[in-house]
């Protein structure tokens, strides 16, 4: 059965968004227990892929720094500075697309990627990587964004549950053999977990749907543009680049976990940035299905260089 469900995935993350949507009351009630699902997805896909394909060579790693940097403090920063330069920077929408850049990648990148048919090892790398250098490349940010006060605590929560999460779902593999059949229950387990994570994560979306459905609707353009236009971007700057992991990488470009500075931040910070956390959710799990036409030209482009070689 969770086999079946791996295969399609992509059909329980639809429903998923639907119900959070859809399902308010029920959306409240998954809030709270968020990071426990979280880290119980990461651990599942910690334990299918190893330490060994998680972390690479010495190369593997040094490229992946170079990627950390671009994406979670050069972006953001250039952002900053379009965004100050054009007087919107206190906007909302504009505030939350800064805090997202400025973010590591979220979890559910690694499934997003199996979904999609791609090696989730690089998407591990680039998370933990991510998140273990993301207090030294959030600080500039935080300097110039002194409204938000300090989300150092958030990062080191964050940090220790992922090292723990990941830690321990290596220890599980080591020495188990996880043959294609476990792979994809394993799969169709983390597609379950991901399907009612979503459900919690869009509790700020169904009150709006009912209350001002046409400012809901250009929050969620806004936010699916700068989504998938980041994902667009950099999966064709990678495949110019005959970057393999071009797939992952350009994922986690778009896919970012924002809902980090949501712990930290005040009340009167994060509520009017809200929405944006939940308008979020519908580019993030439809990643698999949207982008799949340039995802597969990728591999075509992968095919056609292995047999010229």
């Amino acid at each position: 059965m969770l086999s079946t469900i791996a295969r399609h995935g992509k059909l329980f993350l639809v429903a998923g968004l639907l119900a959070g949507a859809l399902l308010p009351d029920v959306a409240r009630f998954l809030r709270p227990w968020l990071g426990e699902m979280v880290a119980v997805l990461l651990l599942l896909n910690a334990m299918r892929i190893g330490a060994r394909e998680a972390f690479g060579g010495k190369e593997a790693l040094l490229r992946m720094g170079g990627v950390v940097a671009i994406y979670q403090l050069v972006l953001p920063l250039l952002v900053i500075g379009l965004f100050s330069l054009t007087g919107v920077l206190s906007h909302p929408f504009a505030l939350a697309v800064v805090l997202m850049l400025a973010a590591p990648a979220v979890t559910g990148s690694l499934n997003f990627t199996i979904l999609s048919g791609h090696d989730p090892a690089p998407a591990m790398r680039l998370l933990v990587m991510g998140t273990a250098l993301f207090p030294l490349t959030v600080l500039p940010v935080l300097w110039l964004l002194p409204q938000l006060g300090d989300a150092g605590p958030a990062a080191l929560r964050l940090i220790a549950t992922i090292l723990c999460a990941v830690g321990l779902g290596f220890a599980l593999r080591w020495g188990v053999r996880i043959d294609e059949m476990r792979k994809g229950q394993i799969d169709g387990l983390s597609t379950l977990l991901l399907m009612v994570v979503v459900v919690g994560l869009m509790a700020g979306v169904g009150p709006l749907l009912t209350e001002d459905p046409w400012r809901l609707g250009l929050w969620v353009f806004g936010v699916i543009a700068v989504n998938l236009g980041l994902q667009i971007i950099a999966l064709l700057g990678l495949t110019r680049a005959n970057i393999r992991a071009a797939v992952p990488l350009s994922i986690i470009a778009g896919n970012r976990n924002i809902a980090l500075f949501f712990v930290a931040l005040s009340d009167e910070v994060t509520a009017p940035l809200l929405i944006f956390i939940g308008c979020y959710q519908i580019p993030m799990y439809l990643t698999p299905i949207l982008m799949k036409p340039l995802h597969a030209r990728f591999s075509n482009h992968l095919r056609g260089q292995s047999a010229s070689g």
